[in-house]
């Protein structure tokens, strides 16, 4: 779908710099932009910004002026129907997150099981929040959104920042659930099947959860009950596997595995396998020989 905040921005002087849609129709986008002004008018969705890099000079029009507060790892939510003006006067970096209230609501559904009459997502700007800048520092940044691959890591961060979202900056303020144990032998060994049947596919963490039948939220916790390793890491070791497999005894060209193994091409494959194994893949190949 298209996101108005994200079209405003490029009829801007904002340069998009990456930009990825997952499968739940959550997009993401990093950005750059100074010396602009910025009209964000009413729009039919939530953006939730972190500061990636400057922002001082970063002001907000308020009543009677204007404010400023801006900075690295400072968060901005400009929920659905909020009309806001930016006037940018230096360099700033910053990463979006677009979702509607219908992301919101079918979040809430699966996770607590409960339905409220209506959402209100709080307005904040220059805010602070630790949790939301590990999820976006530790998890968004340090992930290549063009390969596929981390399509399944992508997808389940945007599920917590949005569950975050959910917990702390609306009226409900509900308690996560709790969760006890892991998943079934018979649910677990199903779910591990899928994966294998469908490694050259960009897996998202909705399809894996459907395989058990529960929401992306509790599927995700009790898996990592039952494996000890979050989805998105069970499935890029297995992917990795298969590829060290694939090396070692096949001749097949290295682009081919890349993609048999879900890799968007041998440079993505490449270096995911490298910080794995420590060596090159094709290191790996001649040492066989």
């Amino acid at each position: 779908m298209a996101y108005q905040a994200f079209e405003t921005l490029q009829q801007h002087k904002a340069q998009l710099h990456n930009s990825v849609q997952l499968g739940s129709g959550v997009q993401l986008a990093a950005w750059s932009n100074r010396n602009d002004r910025i009209t964000q008018e009413s729009a039919d969705h939530h953006t939730l910004s972190l500061y990636v890099a400057d922002g001082y000079e970063c002001y907000q029009k308020v009543p009677g002026g204007w404010r400023n507060g801006g900075g690295p790892d400072r968060f901005c939510i400009m929920p659905r129907q909020y009309e806001s003006t930016w006037d940018i006067r230096s360099d700033l970096s910053f990463v979006h997150l677009y979702c509607t209230d219908q992301h919101l609501r079918h979040l809430l559904e699966q996770t607590w099981d409960r339905s409220p009459a209506s959402i209100h997502v709080e307005q904040r700007t220059f805010g602070e929040d630790a949790q939301i800048t590990l999820l976006y520092r530790q998890f968004l940044l340090n992930c290549d959104w063009q390969d596929s691959a981390n399509q399944l890591a992508l997808s389940s961060v945007s599920t917590l920042l949005m569950s975050h979202l959910l917990q702390h900056y609306t009226q409900l303020q509900w308690r996560l659930p709790a969760v006890r144990g892991g998943l079934a032998p018979m649910v677990l060994k199903r779910v591990r099947e899928y994966v294998e049947s469908h490694l050259e596919q960009p897996l998202l963490l909705a399809d894996l959860a459907a395989q058990a039948g529960l929401s992306e939220f509790h599927f995700a916790r009790m898996f990592k009950h039952s494996t000890g390793l979050a989805p998105h890491q069970y499935v890029m070791c297995r992917r990795l596997q298969q590829a060290e497999k694939l090396l070692r005894h096949t001749p097949m060209p290295l682009t081919q595995i890349a993609l048999e193994c879900g890799f968007s091409s041998s440079s993505h494959f490449s270096n995911r396998f490298k910080a794995a194994y420590g060596c090159a893949p094709m290191q790996l190949r001649q040492q066989e020989r």
